[in-house]
């Protein structure tokens, strides 16, 4: 698409984690430098929306402001980069006519808009007007948000010639390429705490791979649901779920492997930390990691792979006491010469928290967007581009 002097709205994804008032992983924003120098290149005016952090109330504004990520982006540029406070106004129309070509203005949190009345998640369609009034052309390059059909990633759609950008391309290509069409033996690798997210993928990725090592939380449901103890452990108590995870267990049983050991603590006591086997967990122990039997068993899976997707930790990798099997099977599969991909959320930073992502073929940005681009082999926003 000619974007050369073109007003271009361009939907990232700077969703990025902060503590203290410091951005603790910029590479969602470094990630999109590639589409915005390409405008910048163009003398495109380049209007940036963004969503950041959760807002449900006025109080949830202040920690949620996009300031941050814009101060950064400033220092990752060759050009100025203006932020707005506001996400409509007579002022932000003023700011966006004086812009000179190559120049950024980044929108306040787009979430901003659903203070009181859900603007933004629920697509209104008057502000996703508002917004595509601003602009010639909208550019979607926030793959992360391409399942959510909001006003500022579906609605401007409607209202603009639209296009991708370079990083949801490149995205789409990847998963295409090495998950969709995956070389076989084909190993997933599945943890995480909320198996009631994740049984849709398990039901469809489960026909196409040949392994599925679960471990976390949907490890800890899928052992309740063959009837083990697990404690007080993460799990679903739903049991609609429980007996979908039976019924998949039971058809694909030669494909599936839950752990067969454990490292489990106390609530009450921060100190304990055992090794046990699956049949020995008591009521009020808590599984936090997988055991070394586990960790051997899953080796030998990983070292015969063509290729593996890995979605979610082994366990709670951030404490010291349960990052073992974390560490140990992304280091085996960082080792392995299989194509390796990660799916976006806990699974990216684990491999960045122990220095491994030189060593894996792509590290998704998608989080749930890259599972659910892997079921429907298709994502809404970008869906609704190409439908155009």
């Amino acid at each position: 698409m000619d974007v050369k002097n073109k007003r271009v709205l361009l939907r990232c994804d700077f969703n990025v984690p902060v503590a203290d008032g410091k951005i603790l992983d910029d590479s969602k924003i470094i990630a999109s430098l590639n589409t915005i120098n390409y405008l910048v290149k163009e003398g495109a005016r380049i209007i940036i929306l963004s969503h950041f952090g959760k807002v449900k109330s006025e109080e949830d504004k202040p920690k949620n402001s996009l300031a941050i990520v814009a101060a950064r982006l400033q220092e990752l540029v060759s050009t100025k980069v203006i932020f707005s406070k506001q996400t409509r106004s007579l002022y932000l129309e003023a700011k966006i006519d004086s812009m000179n070509p190559g120049e950024i203005i980044v929108l306040e949190n787009t979430r901003f808009e659903d203070v009181p009345n859900k603007l933004e998640s629920g697509n209104d369609s008057q502000l996703a007007m508002y917004w595509a009034g601003l602009a010639d052309i909208f550019c979607l390059d926030a793959f992360g948000s391409a399942h959510r059909k909001h006003a500022s990633t579906y609605g401007v759609a409607t209202y603009l010639p639209s296009c991708i950008g370079f990083l949801v391309q490149h995205e789409v290509e990847m998963l295409d390429k090495y998950v969709l069409a995956a070389k076989k033996p084909f190993t997933i690798v599945m943890g995480g705490a909320k198996v009631e997210d994740k049984v849709a993928l398990i039901e469809a990725l489960l026909p196409r791979c040949d392994h599925l090592l679960l471990t976390g939380g949907i490890a800890n449901s899928c052992l309740l649901s063959l009837g083990f103890t697990v404690g007080s452990s993460l799990r679903t108590n739903d049991p609609q779920i429980l007996a979908r995870l039976r019924v998949l267990l039971g058809r694909f049983r030669d494909k599936v492997m839950v752990p067969g050991d454990v490292i489990i603590s106390r609530a009450y006591n921060d100190d304990f930390v055992e090794h046990v086997n699956i049949d020995k967990i008591e009521l009020d122990d808590a599984i936090y990691d997988i055991g070394f039997k586990t960790i051997n068993k899953y080796k030998e899976v990983i070292n015969s792979s063509e290729t593996i997707f890995v979605n979610g930790t082994a366990g709670k990798y951030e404490d010291i006491k349960f990052a073992t099997g974390t560490r140990e099977l992304l280091q085996s599969i960082a080792d392995s010469k299989a194509i390796k991909i990660v799916g976006g959320g806990d699974g990216v930073s684990a491999v960045k928290k122990f220095g491994l992502e030189d060593k894996f073929t792509f590290l998704s940005t998608g989080g749930g967007a890259t599972l659910e681009y892997i079921i429907n082999e298709g994502l809404p926003a970008i869906d609704n581009i190409q439908d155009v």
